[in-house]
């Protein structure tokens, strides 16, 4: 039998490699994925995407499409980075370093925009996704943010589930989204069977920043999903918005036993519950007598891949007797 020469067989399985990947995206495009009130085709998957926000960029990341991104935006700006996410976004630009203009996402040569209401568009603004269409970017919605935009019930879990399992589909990557959400269903179902089937709930405030009126989260919030998962009950449940605004005196009349504290921005988390403590008006709320305070980092408390994180860190805080107290950051301790 005549032997074929080494670079002729590298050369002919490259070329069988190549079309087996060529036929495996035929076969798997056109795709179509909802995205809030729209039908969003793809005749093929994105190969210069931007993503906005920490939390959708690491979305991306844990997906393995790295080499897929031309950059993202929306987080140098507001402090919502820790430093292990740029050494992975080492080499990808920040376009902008909050909400990019459809210039900036033009010029960069996009052709899809992974964003969501007030995560990088805003109502009745520029960058909107019939706005992208005319430049011939895709865009996908965060669907926790579709609440800006059309009815949606609580948040859940199934949120995120949903949106990795669409950019699954969009970048034609499915086994890695099921896998990625397989590993965070399996923990928070560690949390659940540790919970037990009836605990007892902790009444819980969303802190995310704001001294004249608190900014929190409503139930059509992540942090309310989370909450729930880790055996506690958010007080601002009955708001029917997502992230807002609300009285203190609201606070105060629901008296929470814990408090969240969203960490990110100029203003530290240590600061943020010097704060609380220091609020008179909040002085005989349960949660600052007690100093009882969980510090969830941004891209934990919003919608993406270290959701499942924050549902243990919150059962451990809300339920120590269960899980075991942690210190420093989880406690909430002043440092």
């Amino acid at each position: 039998m005549t032997k074929m020469k080494p670079s002729l067989w590298r050369a002919t399985a490259a070329t069988i490699l190549c079309a087996a990947a060529s036929y495996a995206q035929a076969g798997h495009y056109p795709v179509t994925v909802r995205s809030c009130n729209r039908d969003v085709t793809f005749a093929r998957a994105p190969a210069r995407a931007v993503s906005n926000d920490s939390n959708l960029t690491e979305m991306m990341l844990a997906l393995g499409l790295r080499t897929r991104m031309a950059g993202f935006t929306g987080i140098g700006g507001w402090k919502t980075d820790d430093p292990s996410l740029r050494v992975r976004l080492a080499g990808i630009p920040e376009l902008a370093r909050r909400y990019p203009s459809i210039e900036t996402l033009v010029g960069a040569g996009a052709d899809f925009y992974l964003a969501g209401w007030n995560y990088g568009m805003r109502v009745g603004g520029p960058v909107t996704p019939e706005a992208l269409a005319r430049f011939g970017i895709a865009s996908y919605e965060l669907t926790e943010s579709c609440a800006h935009v059309m009815p949606m019930p609580a948040a859940s879990l199934d949120d995120v589930f949903r949106d990795l399992r669409n950019l699954g589909a969009i970048f034609n990557v499915d086994a890695r989204a099921a896998g990625v959400i397989g590993a965070m269903q399996a923990r928070i179902a560690a949390v659940s069977r540790a919970l037990g089937p009836n605990p007892v709930r902790p009444r819980v405030f969303v802190y995310d920043s704001g001294e004249d009126k608190p900014f929190t989260a409503g139930a059509l919030a992540m942090p309310t999903a989370l909450i729930d998962a880790a055996g506690g009950r958010n007080v601002m449940d009955d708001v029917q918005q997502s992230w807002t605004q609300v009285s203190w005196e609201s606070v105060v009349a629901r008296n929470p036993q814990a408090i969240v504290i969203v960490d990110y921005g100029a203003v530290t988390a240590t600061q943020k519950i010097r704060f609380l403590t220091g609020n008179p008006v909040l002085a005989k709320v349960d949660a600052v007598r007690a100093r009882r305070f969980i510090v969830v980092p941004y891209d934990a408390a919003t919608p993406g891949v270290r959701n499942a994180g924050a549902v243990e860190t919150l059962a451990r805080g809300l339920h120590p007797e269960l899980f075991g107290a942690l210190a420093g950051a989880v406690t909430g301790e002043a440092r």
